[in-house]
């Protein structure tokens, strides 16, 4: 049976997954020694010369990263790196898979976002699986519960963050490559992370409590080179899961492909499982079906490209 462009899609979509789940375990695994600013700078760096190589390779040329929109893309990876960050820091505490399902809110926002930003039309399906996911959030924060902590809010805010980056991927792929979207999210994730490690770095405000907080504010710390690779890797990880997630879309329909995100959260259990011990309770397991069928009824009606 000869394989067609949307099953070459979906399988390098769901490897691409797969690859980039292994970064979160990488992430949370470092997060209770170094600051997060720390692994990110590193990371972007490493991932710099492989995305001038996904550049020419997908665009054939390195032009497309210096066209008058640069400052858009610029300010597009702002977003992504505020979304990113609200979630690896909620990573730091929360259990991966938890983690994982409510940042997958991210096309409830997108949703939302069409309607209140764009003025677009959604189907009436769509918006009632929107409330309805929301509720499955309720379902895994459990807020006035005697778990609550707002870490639980980090992720949810990471997805609000990353579904406004996708409406801006949209306007801006009307111009310009998503190959150089990722390039230029890439120099921004660099910037803030320098930034930073320049207040941060010397340890002035080290000493937070709470996993989360120390993520962000603990100085830098000398790695041994086992560390040092594992956070430098996290940047090839970044650069080989983008290249099979652009590739995925970019030879199958958007609608066969999206679906297969959600694949996220087997290796978000399985890894949670492995590591942490970590098995959400009954009232997580329904929120996290809640939300993945909400999402995946919103990706059937309304589909939006996902791509970072």
């Amino acid at each position: 049976m000869q394989m067609t462009a949307t099953h070459r899609g979906i399988l390098a979509l769901t490897l691409g997954i797969a690859i980039f789940s292994v970064q979160d375990v990488i992430l949370k695994l470092l997060s209770g020694d170094y600051p997060l600013h720390q692994a990110m700078l590193i990371r972007s760096l490493t991932a710099l010369p492989f995305h001038l190589a996904i550049v020419w390779w997908f665009d054939g040329r390195l032009s497309t990263i210096t066209t008058p929109g640069w400052w858009k893309m610029l300010a597009r990876g702002l977003l992504n790196f505020v979304a990113y960050t609200a979630y690896y820091l909620g990573l730091a505490y929360l259990p991966l898979a938890d983690t994982i399902a409510l940042f997958f809110t991210s096309p409830l926002f997108i949703t939302l976002a069409a309607v209140l930003i764009l003025r677009e039309r959604v189907s009436t399906a769509s918006l009632v699986a929107v409330a309805v996911g929301f509720a499955g959030v309720l379902l895994v924060v459990k807020p006035g519960g005697s778990g609550f902590d707002l870490a639980a809010l980090l992720p949810i805010l990471g997805a609000l963050g990353y579904a406004l980056s996708m409406i801006a991927a949209g306007r801006l792929g009307r111009t310009e490559s998503a190959a150089a979207m990722a390039f230029w999210g890439n120099v921004c994730f660099f910037l803030c992370a320098l930034a930073l490690s320049a207040i941060y770095g010397s340890g002035a405000f080290a000493g937070a409590s709470h996993p989360s907080l120390a993520f962000m504010t603990r100085g830098w710390v000398t790695p041994p080179m086992t560390d040092l690779l594992l956070m430098a890797s996290c940047g090839l990880i970044a650069a080989i899961g983008l290249t099979l997630l652009t590739y995925a879309y970019r030879v199958a329909p958007s609608a066969s492909v999206a679906p297969f995100e959600y694949s996220f959260m087997f290796w978000g259990l399985l890894w949670g499982w492995l590591f942490w011990d970590n098995i959400p309770d009954t009232l997580a397991w329904a929120g996290i079906a809640v939300i993945i069928g909400a999402g995946l009824i919103v990706i059937r009606k309304d589909p939006e490209p996902a791509t970072a």
